[in-house]
């Protein structure tokens, strides 16, 4: 395992609950803790104490680990949780997060069958986060793609840059699945940009949430951004590992991911660069 990397004050690295499937919401806490982790982001699914926050709240007090973000049950494995209602979910998504002390709720956009949702969605989620201070940080998604054909899944928009939301989440894995300029998506959320899924891709088919590094994405200059531009939300690691070989692997992986993230963080607060362009911290890095 490397040597840990210091923090970088601005900026917290949280665990997704998401990154030790199949294994508990409960085992991402102890991991999270044992790891040095500044928090988790709860992933909301098929686990019982992923849905109930007086079990998340016991599990971060006794881990000494605070819950940054709630991630709404959005999956096709969650279409039951918390409700059929996709408006009540999110409902009890903020509640969540208010109860829990979480600064963010993250969102996907719907799927297009569920076309009245869809059509309110964009106006909906104003409304909601006039009605709170937790973020809800709408996702960046991607077509669904089966050899050469290609179905949009989502609606108003897989990009979400496209429709007018207060906040954003970037997730880089899916930015490789879209093959999206990541960049530019970056460019376009701007000030908007609440949240961040750090994670690699290379631009398969499959939404494949490697350790950052493993992949095409530009992980590293993602991060630089953040640093130079004050970024004021959290970076989550979502990573799978549900074909780690032993626990063991896993926590490698985990313990990889969050030294990548510390470490380019620390590059770019030490750098302290004024580049104003992010294409710019790009080429800076790769001439580096």
């Amino acid at each position: 395992m490397a040597d840990p990397v210091a923090r970088t004050p601005d900026v917290k690295v949280a665990l997704s609950t998401a990154s030790v499937y199949p294994e508990s919401t409960a085992t991402a806490f102890e991991i999270a803790a044992r790891l040095g982790y500044d928090g988790v982001e709860v992933m909301v699914w098929t686990d019982p104490v992923s849905q109930d926050v007086e079990a998340l709240r016991r599990l971060s007090d006794y881990h000494g680990v605070p819950i940054l973000a709630v991630h709404a049950p959005c999956l096709l494995i969650t279409q039951r949780v918390w409700s059929t209602d996709p408006w009540v979910k999110l409902q009890r998504a903020r509640a969540a997060a208010e109860r829990l002390g979480a600064s963010t709720v993250v969102v996907h956009p719907p799927f297009r069958w569920q076309r009245q949702y869809a059509r309110d969605f964009v106006g909906g989620i104003w409304r909601m986060a006039e009605e709170t201070d937790v973020r809800f940080a709408v996702e960046n998604m991607y077509p669904w793609r089966y050899r050469d054909r290609e179905m949009l899944a989502y609606a108003p928009e897989w990009d979400v840059t496209k429709d007018d939301y207060r906040h954003f989440t970037i997730d880089l894995s899916h930015t490789a699945t879209s093959r999206s300029d990541t960049l530019a998506m970056l460019d376009r959320m701007g000030d908007r940009l609440g949240h961040v899924h750090l994670a690699d891709g290379k631009g398969s088919a499959k939404d494949e949430h490697l350790v950052p590094g493993r992949g095409s994405q530009p992980c590293a200059e993602v991060l630089h951004h953040l640093v130079r531009t004050g970024f004021e939300g959290h970076v989550v690691i979502e990573v799978n590992t549900r074909r780690a070989e032993s626990p063991a692997v896993r926590e490698a992986d985990l313990a990889e991911a969050l030294d990548f993230a510390r470490r380019e963080l620390s590059a770019a607060a030490r750098r302290g660069t004024g580049v104003t362009d992010v294409r710019s911290v790009q080429d800076g890095v790769r001439g580096a």
